[in-house]
């Protein structure tokens, strides 16, 4: 069996960006089970959820309340920007949809 033939474990990292921080901070991470229940709070509690294996492979590296490092910001900035066009489309959409 090779490498790839093996499932490869789910991982979830939440991130939070407040006034007073300089860079988002790490607030949940896991895989497996753990991941799993972080994808459903945040989705029970209307958080967005963005998959990107590669980027949560290396943000689950990361200890619990430590700043992404300067190197990811751009991608973390790509996934604010979407969610931002993704939320003003979705209001668009609702906005029309109405009589």
């Amino acid at each position: 069996m090779s490498r790839s033939d093996f499932p490869r474990k789910k991982r979830a990292v939440a991130l939070h960006y407040g006034a007073d921080d300089t860079a988002p901070v790490v607030v949940a991470s896991g895989m497996g089970y753990m991941a799993e229940k972080i994808v459903d709070v945040a989705q029970s509690n209307g958080v967005p959820v963005y998959e990107d294996d590669s980027l949560a492979t290396i943000l689950t590296q990361l200890q619990l309340g430590q700043e992404i490092p300067a190197e990811l910001y751009q991608a973390i900035v790509d996934i604010y920007v979407y969610f931002l066009n993704f939320d003003a489309s979705r209001r668009a959409e609702e906005n029309t949809a109405q009589p």
